[in-house]
């Protein structure tokens, strides 16, 4: 029997972005700052998220709002713990912007909000170097970078990619109990790019 499909929006099945407005929207370091902390961390309020965006409460909630115009949020009031609080979850976990039309609008758009992502991960590891050495030993070791390079055909390229996914998968453990003892969050950012110039691929 086959497996079942993962459902959309998780990491194991993104949700395809297309719309250049959408991926405008998206391509915020707030708004990427909010929306993995309640990817990673579960509900939260927009005062909780302010810190984690360096915004005020009200700012933040402005930006709750947004996100949740193009579904990657929602209020989530189940996790209410009284009438007071407006606790938010993400809706959207896992997205894909890939882009291989010969629009300029579009492929502008997906660029801006790669570079977005990009710098947040970059400040995720500018932070970690500044602190390094606060961290236990065991946690300095295990981190950190890791290059190399392969040569293959698109065909393959695409099945080392879903391989890599399929290893991290097991690890993801977005669920709190799925979680051992001392797990943290760890960023995990695979790049894929041509050592070759397009010239020759052709």
């Amino acid at each position: 029997m086959a497996d079942t499909p993962a459902p959309p929006g998780t990491p194991d099945n993104p949700v395809l972005i297309t719309d250049p407005r959408v991926m405008r929207a998206l391509a915020h370091p707030a708004r990427i700052a909010i929306w993995t902390h309640l990817g990673l961390r579960g509900p939260a309020t927009a005062t909780e998220c302010a810190s984690v965006a360096g915004l005020s409460p009200s700012a933040c909630s402005y930006h709750l709002r947004a996100l949740a115009r193009y579904g990657f949020v929602e209020e989530d009031p189940d996790s209410a713990a009284d009438g007071r609080r407006r606790p938010w979850r993400a809706r959207v976990l896992g997205f894909s912007i890939q882009n291989v039309t010969d629009d300029p609008v579009a492929d502008a758009a997906s660029r801006f909000l790669v570079e977005t992502v990009r710098a947040s991960m970059d400040q995720t590891r500018a932070r970690y170097l500044s602190r390094k050495s606060e961290y236990p030993v065991s946690w300095q070791r295990a981190v950190g970078e890791y290059g190399d390079v392969a040569h293959v055909t698109p065909a393959e390229l695409d099945e080392l990619r879903q391989k890599i996914s399929d290893v991290i998968s097991t690890y993801r453990r977005l669920e709190p109990a799925e979680r051992p003892d001392g797990a943290l969050p760890v960023l995990l950012w695979l790049d894929m790019f041509p050592f070759f110039g397009p010239e020759e691929a052709r």
